[in-house]
């Protein structure tokens, strides 16, 4: 299976499991598998593309297979230096796909070509720095399942959405033929901008995991989308 089996009526919402409480992950998880989220979003730093080192393979093997049992799915944003070293990994512990970043990609078509020997589907991920024509140019040459706006840059939850990522996004949308998705400080608030902007992908974090509720926010969220 690809993005266009995963995507139901042309719009997802992803938690961000990178700001999950990691004490309660797998109670959150259950939570939100059984609020109806199909797909997750997780995000790998190395600690060199991005300042900090996040979650990575050990907590992906503790997490795919009660995600997969019940027909949920695993988007792994590589916020790393070398994409290409990690995707074996990656795959063997359970990820559905990888998103690399164009800045890090000299040969976008290469790199995809390896994360699908790994049996991965593939997206480019671009930075508030990167025009979208250079993003756009990197998906077609990787064949790109979706393209990732980033609204923030990228290796610290809880930052503030970045407005200029709206036009960012509309220009994007005419530029490329696949799912748009959008990272960084989305909610409610935003939602239904981003949807009519082009997006169809939207990346959750803090408005998810920040609410004593996070099965709730993911319901509310998901409304304003739809």
């Amino acid at each position: 299976m690809a993005w266009r089996d995963w995507i139901r009526d042309g719009v997802e919402v992803e938690p961000s499991l990178y700001a999950a409480d990691f004490r309660r992950l797998g109670e959150q998880i259950d939570a939100l598998l059984a609020a109806g989220c199909r797909i997750f979003h997780f995000d790998c730093g190395d600690g060199h593309f991005v300042p900090p080192v996040t979650i990575g393979p050990v907590v992906l093997r503790s997490i795919a297979p009660g995600i997969h049992a019940a027909a949920g799915v695993l988007d792994c944003h590589l916020m790393v230096d070398d994409p290409v070293h990690h995707f074996e990994e990656f795959a063997s512990s359970g990820a559905d796909s990888v998103t690399f970043h164009v800045e890090v990609a000299e040969d976008p078509a290469a790199v995809a070509a390896e994360a699908r020997s790994h049996g991965l589907s593939v997206g480019v991920v671009f930075n508030p720095e990167t025009t979208p024509a250079r993003a756009a140019e990197a998906a077609r040459a990787a064949e790109a399942e979706i393209v990732l706006c980033m609204s923030i840059h990228p290796g610290y939850s809880g930052q503030a959405f970045m407005p200029e990522a709206l036009a960012r996004i509309e220009t994007l949308a005419r530029l490329v033929d696949v799912p748009i998705q959008v990272d960084g400080g989305v909610g409610e608030e935003n939602a239904a901008a981003l949807r009519a902007a082009g997006a169809s992908l939207f990346v959750a974090g803090s408005a998810i995991f920040g609410d004593p509720d996070p099965a709730g926010a993911y319901r509310r969220l998901g409304a304003a989308v739809a």
